[in-house]
């Protein structure tokens, strides 16, 4: 496809516009006057639109095919929710409108949106409170970080700088940590996936902040210890941090906060069905318990008596501003609607639905790829290509370049880091047997290849505008320009 300035023209016009006044030029500085045309493609309307409507086609998107990545999906959301948050009294809103007398705001609705957000989530997981304004997963976990930095400075306990982490954590968990100015030691997990709690016990002393757990994990599992472990944490005089980025598996079934966890973030471009990635921004929530609701950000959104709401800011042991007026207030939209739809039952439905579609991938596949931890998952399974890069040097690359051939987004590879040659598979409670069906089969032929004739994977994808890249030098030496 060619690049927009070679379909270029000289002269050529997609628009009109009124002609400039001869004296315009002098009321623009003569330092900010180009000397130079700004060497724009010169196209018509028609050349524009096909251009960029055929590039859209070269898009992959979860409204074209099946997004089986794990840990972070690309679940579908409906279009009903967009609609909602395209309505012109939210998506016209701005959040400095005016105060009213009597400190009512025209920003109402909004307001009303994110309190009754906080309110649904602090149902289903048990917290306290929640604040909304965390702007991602990863920026949710850092705000939690924080809040349990707040809590031990609160008590003058200035020697806990140490986060534990379970070697099979997501990556942004030691980053945010980090960020916040914590030491992180990682926690081994044991012959079953689960953390171990002698090496648990091992690390847990007086300098020890918290302990952040994935739950389920990102092996898929639900650990059965995690009632023990939080025990433990708040023995050692430390807090146990839950990272809900799966909170899909559980959702309806089982409340994080009663299991003893202190803090946790919500990925609403996740279990909430908004959209992730290329497809729009995210959202991470976070809730806490009340003991350390003191220290969440502000603004809060506050229910007078008389049923209006109200931003408060008069907090003292606050940690502050995390993000601008509401934080990502149309992905907060989409949840809140999608919550609404769902109802109190729909949201058990979603989890089981999320089980049942991630086992029944394990199931057919296992064989074919033997994942390291042969036990039934949650929402998402981890298979290993290991055997196939032994026998004929296929790696799970390659597996995944070939789904790319058959139409298929790739899942994530090569984590958790302790499954060598790791493909993990969240089909999500989204998708039919008939789509997980199809993916099986192109997982099953693509074995078969491995087997018989590896030189075509190490060659995929060969049906699309670009192909198999040196993706090292792509890293290291990108080309930027054409």
């Amino acid at each position: 496809m060619k690049l927009i300035f070679e379909l270029s023209h000289p002269g050529r016009r997609g628009s009109s516009l009124p002609q400039v006044p001869a004296e315009a030029p002098d009321a623009i500085p003569a330092r900010m006057r180009r000397s130079t045309p700004a060497g724009l493609p010169e196209l018509s309307e028609l050349d524009v639109v096909r251009h960029f409507t055929n590039l859209a086609g070269l898009n992959y998107s979860v409204d074209r095919n099946f997004y089986p990545l794990g840990s972070c999906t690309m679940k579908y959301n409906p279009k009903f929710h967009e609609n909602i948050a395209a309505l012109d009294g939210f998506a016209g809103l701005h959040p400095l409108l005016p105060q009213l007398r009597h400190g009512a705001t025209l920003t109402q609705g909004a307001l009303g949106v994110i309190y009754e957000a906080q309110a649904i989530l602090a149902e289903l997981t048990g917290f306290a409170e929640f604040t909304m304004q965390p702007m991602a997963g990863a920026h949710g976990e850092l705000t939690g970080v924080m809040l349990i930095a707040a809590w031990h400075r609160s008590r003058g306990d200035a020697k806990r700088r140490v986060m534990l982490i379970p070697d099979a954590a997501h990556g942004t968990n030691p980053a945010s940590a980090a960020t916040a100015g914590f030491e992180c030691r990682v926690v081994a997990s044991d012959a079953r996936g689960n953390v171990s709690i002698e090496d648990l016990k091992a690390k847990l002393d007086d300098t020890v902040a918290g302990f952040m757990l994935t739950c389920p994990n990102t092996l898929g599992f639900f650990d059965p210890n995690v009632k023990e472990i939080t025990r433990l944490v708040h023995e050692a005089g430390a807090l146990a941090y839950c990272d809900g980025a799966n909170f899909n598996a559980i959702m309806g079934r089982l409340r994080p906060g009663d299991l003893g966890f202190d803090v946790m973030h919500l990925n609403l471009h996740k279990s909430f069905s908004t959209p992730h990635g290329g497809g729009g921004p995210g959202s991470g929530p976070v809730g806490v318990t009340a003991e350390l609701a003191p220290f969440l950000p502000v603004s809060r959104v506050a229910k007078r008596s008389d049923g209006t709401y109200s931003l408060e800011y008069d907090f003292p042991e606050s940690i502050g501003y995390i993000a601008p007026f509401y934080g990502n207030f149309g992905v907060i939209l989409k949840a809140y609607a999608y919550m609404l739809t769902l109802g109190r039952g729909g949201f058990r439905r979603v989890s089981e639905n999320a089980l049942i579609n991630a086992n029944y991938v394990l199931a057919r596949l296992k064989a074919a790829y033997p994942p390291r931890y042969d036990r039934c998952c949650m929402h998402e399974c981890v298979l290993s290509a290991s055997g196939w890069a032994a026998r004929s040097g296929v790696h799970a690359l390659d597996i995944a370049k070939g789904l790319i051939d058959r139409g298929i987004h790739p899942p994530t590879m090569y984590f958790p880091l302790i499954v060598p040659e790791a493909l993990m598979v969240e089909p999500t409670e989204t998708e039919s047997r008939e789509t997980l069906d199809e993916f099986i089969r192109a997982m099953l032929e693509l074995a078969a290849i491995a087997e018989t004739a590896p030189e075509q994977l190490h060659a995929a994808p060969v049906t699309t505008p670009v192909g198999r890249l040196d993706e090292t030098a792509a890293a290291r030496k990108p080309v930027l320009k054409a």
